[in-house]
């Protein structure tokens, strides 16, 4: 059986531009209805708005008998992230988004936890000449640096995305992702590779896993699918079922031992029919 996780923030309500779906629950809630579904033992809780208290979290962990996949850090909801946290022009700013980073190594200390992931969606552009380039790079390296050197026992893991709260975001690909690491030259850093941002990002989702696997940084995976044109977040082989076979066979190829992270939106659907149709599609493959 694989490993199987799910980001808990889906288990409760969520919305878009329009409506508002499902209900809902606190933590001790949303780790209550997992242990309903077949098949996952693991969260990726989502620091500091999700999760702020080591202490309860790890009650309700202990209690529900459920594992920490990793620890989400969101660095684009302050105000202040909103033209970008880790870019930002403002060294205040810039200093604000890496102790965020660091607070949430220090609660994956606490709870057990051993990575942290991040995906820096505030960090990006709409429009030509709207960034120095070369300074945004520059900013990226020095704050991804700064909190992938603390605490190097719980590494950091990058997670890149075409778009999305930006029109572009700087971390767009695996390859530029891995660039960024290359000049970090931190080992004890790696990838968030979500399989969705890798289809409508026009990747090949199994030929990125490869690029990673082969490279000198560890890698985590997220699972869902979409359309190729937006990050709809569907549960997997909904539309590029023959790409997750592939995907699947590469990561047993590469002997993956590390969590499939479920980062699904129910939305319309049963929440728990939704996680469970992704647990029996990737352990039937």
């Amino acid at each position: 059986m694989l490993k199987m996780a799910i980001i808990t923030g889906f288990l409760s309500k969520t919305k878009d531009r329009f409506h508002e779906y499902n209900q809902p629950l606190d933590l001790d809630g949303k780790f209550k209805l997992m242990t309903e579904m077949e098949g996952f033992d693991g969260v990726e809780i989502v620091y500091p708005y999700e999760v702020n208290n080591a202490a309860e979290t790890k009650a309700l962990l202990k209690k529900h008998k459920l594992k920490v996949a990793a620890v989400n850090v969101n660095v684009k909801a302050e105000p202040e992230f909103r033209n970008g946290g880790l870019t930002s022009l403002d060294k205040k700013i810039r200093n604000k988004a890496v102790r965020f980073i660091k607070g949430a190594k220090d609660f994956a200390e606490a709870v057990g936890a051993d990575k942290v992931t991040c995906c820096p969606l505030g960090d990006g552009y709409e429009f030509a000449f709207q960034h120095d380039y070369a300074v945004a790079w520059k900013h990226l390296a020095e704050t991804f640096g700064a909190a992938g050197s603390y605490k190097t026992k719980i590494p950091l893991f990058i997670e890149y995305k075409p778009s999305e709260t930006r029109g572009r975001c700087f971390l767009d690909t695996a390859a530029k992702t891995l660039c960024l690491l290359n000049d970090i030259g931190i080992k004890e850093m790696g990838v968030t590779l979500d399989f969705g941002h890798s289809t409508y990002g026009n990747e090949n989702p199994a030929e990125a896993l490869v690029l990673l696997a082969e490279s000198d940084y560890r890698y985590y995976i997220h699972i869902n699918d979409n359309d190729g044109k937006w990050d709809w977040d569907y549960f997997c082989g909904t539309k590029h079922f023959l790409e997750y076979v592939e995907f699947l066979y590469y990561l047993k190829k590469y002997k993956y031992k590390d969590y499939l992270t479920s980062d699904t939106s129910p939305t319309r659907w049963d929440i728990k029919e939704v996680f469970e149709a992704n647990s029996r599609m990737s352990n039937r493959i």
